[in-house]
């Protein structure tokens, strides 16, 4: 009998030790939880989803264009909007029906269209934006869409209980070129600053290419424990997007 209750522990036991191995060795797996013609979210963690609407383009063709959305009890925050106001209509939509969160924030990380192309959708929602203060300089010398709210150097802000951080590291792709890092799931939007692996120099109209190498640098020596960077255009991964722009902009 002891023998029979000793082997029934162990059994136990082990079965509950490979269920623990395979939580961990199983993590989140991406799924796409909205598509339409001008929209795709893609749960990327428990409480991130990576929003991807286009850019019509004469260079580079139609163009996806990533942001990011966190959520935390019921409020979300938002990196970039959509690259117009339907799409950001639709996002914002999605976000009330189906997060059912309230969103606290649109936070454009530079200036051009694929960054705040839709605020006007989002200031139609009495949604505040903020912006660091270069892109609201250089948004009004452009004509475009100008956030409300501006900060320097790195903003704070809540979601729930959980703090997202919005910091400018220095010029690469434009001179205001912000990131945006979400420390509860070690989430990193990169924006236009950050370069899917493979990806080439892309537009350079607006760029620092001699800082943009250094000004990475800082980003990863700043967010070591990174697990996930999205880019502003392709795909998605984790730190060696970073290394792979650094390398691409590296000067001799």
């Amino acid at each position: 009998m002891k023998v029979a209750i000793k082997t029934l522990l162990i059994i136990v036991f082990s079965v509950t030790i490979l269920h623990c191995y395979a939580q961990k060795s199983n993590p989140f797996k991406p799924k796409v939880v909205y598509k339409s013609d001008d929209l795709i979210v893609t749960q990327i963690s428990k409480n991130s989803f990576e929003h991807t609407s286009f850019l019509q383009t004469d260079d580079f063709g139609n163009v996806p264009c990533n942001g990011l959305i966190v959520s935390n009890s019921n409020e979300a925050i938002v990196f970039d909007t959509p690259t117009n106001d339907k799409s950001s209509e639709e996002l914002i939509k999605w976000i009330k029906e189906t997060l059912h969160c309230k969103i606290n924030a649109i936070i454009p990380t530079h200036f051009h269209n694929d960054c705040l192309g839709g605020l006007k959708a989002f200031d139609n929602n009495n949604i505040p934006s903020y912006a660091y203060f270069k892109t609201i300089a250089l948004a009004k010398e452009n004509n475009f869409a100008v956030p409300k709210n501006s900060f320097r150097d790195s903003l704070i802000l809540k979601v729930g209980n959980k703090n997202i951080i919005a910091k400018f590291f220095g010029e690469g792709h434009t001179k205001d070129n912000v990131v945006g890092y979400f420390p509860s799931e070690n989430i990193m939007f990169g924006g236009c600053l950050i370069k899917e692996l493979d990806a080439n120099k892309g537009y350079l109209g607006d760029a620092n290419v001699a800082a943009w190498s250094n000004t990475v640098e800082k980003v990863k020596q700043e967010y070591p424990n990174v697990k996930i960077v999205i880019p502003g255009h392709g795909e998605y991964g984790n730190k060696k997007l970073l290394d792979y722009t650094i390398n691409l902009f590296k000067t001799k």
